[in-house]
């Protein structure tokens, strides 16, 4: 996947207004090289530990608004500290992970760094945080209404289509929607009838009855 190294001073681009110097001050302490990605669909951020003469090194989406960015870009770091901490000692989203995301959480929070829905989410996150960044459903469907307009025009959620509604995921295979189970979707793939679950939060674009995709 293509990645380009983003200038510190420049990092001001990509997170919320006023977030840039805290940012940086855990970013230069522990010398991490981070760099901004395309889009991904497996995963909006990465962390790999310094080896050797190797340094931190983190990646992040480069397509995410701001508050997703810090978000994914704090959930990196934690696994940063943590490693700085116990090394390879810990399980990679256990409790210990699980601390230090939510003291650098509080930081951003103290600082109100967050839009209040954001920030009430963000709350919730911290008692439990999960293992991929914005995993949490509610943060999922707060933070995509800070996402760019013309993003949100052209997706939606699974959940926020009606069930036999067919949609194309951004890849570019079709599905139907078939019935909703206890927390997922199923799907059928109309090119293969094999059947699927979908998050209700998963962004993906409508077609209209006609069955053509809308413009994406």
């Amino acid at each position: 996947m293509p990645k380009k190294e983003v200038p510190l001073q420049t990092l001001s681009d990509f997170v919320p207004p006023g977030t840039a110097d805290s940012v940086l001050s855990y970013l230069k302490k522990y010398g991490v090289h981070l760099t901004i990605t395309q889009a991904r669909r497996s995963v909006l951020g990465d962390y790999r530990h310094r080896y050797q003469h190797q340094p931190h090194r983190i990646s992040v989406n480069g397509n995410l608004n701001p508050y997703a960015f810090l978000i994914t870009l704090l959930h990196e770091l934690a696994h940063l500290l943590t490693f700085e901490r116990f090394g390879n000692r810990v399980a990679a989203h256990g409790v210990e992970w699980k601390s230090c995301f939510g003291d650098l959480l509080k930081v951003f929070l103290e600082a109100r760094s967050f839009p209040e829905p954001i920030e009430k989410e963000l709350i919730r996150t911290m008692r439990n945080p999960a293992a991929s960044s914005c995993a949490e459903d509610g943060l999922i469907r707060v933070l995509r209404q800070y996402n760019n307009p013309e993003k949100k025009e052209r997706r939606v959620l699974v959940e926020e289509l009606s069930l036999q509604e067919l949609f194309n995921t951004p890849e570019g295979r079709q599905f139907r929607i078939e019935k909703k189970m206890r927390k997922r979707f199923l799907c059928t793939e109309q090119s293969t009838g094999k059947q699927y679950l979908f998050s209700p939060v998963y962004e993906v674009i409508p077609v209209d009855r006609s069955g053509d995709r809308f413009p994406n």
